[in-house]
């Protein structure tokens, strides 16, 4: 556990008035209640990640389709759908950052930056 997890952590016990023993023996008391619930929480977010790494990947090589297309056009080429296919880029680009604030935003315990 880092620093910040600790005082999160530490914070949490504090304000419902427990001990931080009392309130992680509460809190892995009521996540081995449900393990279905649990280990689908993590799934999940794990599943999210996995999808951000692949969506960075994605994004790395329609970089290079971009180049590609900015030499076809310094060499007289005509692009009629580059500004539809750069707006649909700059929106996943968005959604993806989104997604990775919204994550984020999570683990720090509070909202994106």
């Amino acid at each position: 556990m880092n620093d910040a997890e600790f005082k999160r952590f530490t914070d949490a016990a504090a304000q419902c008035k427990m001990s931080n023993a009392a309130f992680l023996a509460y809190a892995v008391d009521k996540a081995t209640r449900d393990l279905n619930r649990t280990a689908a929480e993590i799934a999940t977010e794990r599943e999210a990640i996995e999808e951000l790494f692949a969506a960075r990947r994605h994004l790395g090589r329609i970089h290079g389709l971009f180049n590609q297309v900015a030499k076809a056009l310094n060499s007289g080429a005509d692009a009629p759908h580059l500004e539809a296919s750069a707006e649909a880029v700059r929106s996943a680009a968005r959604r993806m950052e989104e997604a990775a604030d919204a994550l984020l935003a999570r683990y720090d315990g509070g909202a994106a930056s």
